[in-house]
């Protein structure tokens, strides 16, 4: 009986000591050395103040911003310790109710739109998504260009310059991140 309990005890003692200690230390050295601004928070600053995180979406609501995703999570929007899916189904009361109010607000905004991208009116499964289509951003050059009395061409481009590319060309899809073309936006109405 004492045999098993000084194996246990020994077992327990290096299981911990591997998977406590040794395993995140050299998971965070490796981090640090190849992916430091992902391991730190991929971090977006503007006048020496953090603004947000480039992996973690923001709620915007004003007409002069591109509007994100919608957000799943439960306290409040994009609280990353809340992330998680709402595991409601698209025929959900709750989901189609937020569907419709998106879509009432986009056209309120905007009335000329006819379609709304599906990426506008649904979370993602983190509710945290930082990016939409280029089709979403879209859809929101209208709006944006008229509320910061900017030419629709000049948004237009700074939604292409923000536009990523699949990853390796052909993983994943084009995505735009909603806060560096709002943060883009600020800079140009800035320098005007």
């Amino acid at each position: 009986m004492v045999q098993h309990v000084r194996i246990s005890v020994i077992l327990l003692a290096n299981l911990t000591l591997l998977t406590g200690v040794i395993y995140p230390v050299c998971i965070t050295v490796v981090a640090q050395a190849l992916y430091p601004d992902e391991a730190n928070g991929s971090f977006l600053w503007q006048k020496g103040t953090v603004v947000g995180s480039a992996l973690v979406g923001q709620p915007f609501s004003r007409n002069e911003y591109f509007w994100g995703r919608l957000s799943a999570t439960s306290r409040m929007p994009f609280d990353a310790a809340a992330s998680s899916g709402s595991n409601a189904g698209p025929l959900n009361p709750v989901v189609v109710a937020n569907a419709e109010a998106r879509i009432a607000a986009l056209k309120s905004a905007d009335s000329t739109i006819t379609a709304v991208p599906v990426d506008l009116v649904t979370a993602s499964a983190s509710g945290l998504d930082p990016h939409i289509s280029p089709a979403a951003a879209a859809v929101q050059v209208k709006r944006v260009a008229a509320a910061r009395r900017m030419p629709e061409d000049d948004v237009r481009a700074l939604v292409d310059e923000h536009t990523e590319p699949r990853q390796f060309g052909v993983l994943g899809e084009p995505r735009v991140t909603v806060l560096t073309l709002n943060m883009a936006l600020d800079g140009r109405q800035s320098d005007r």
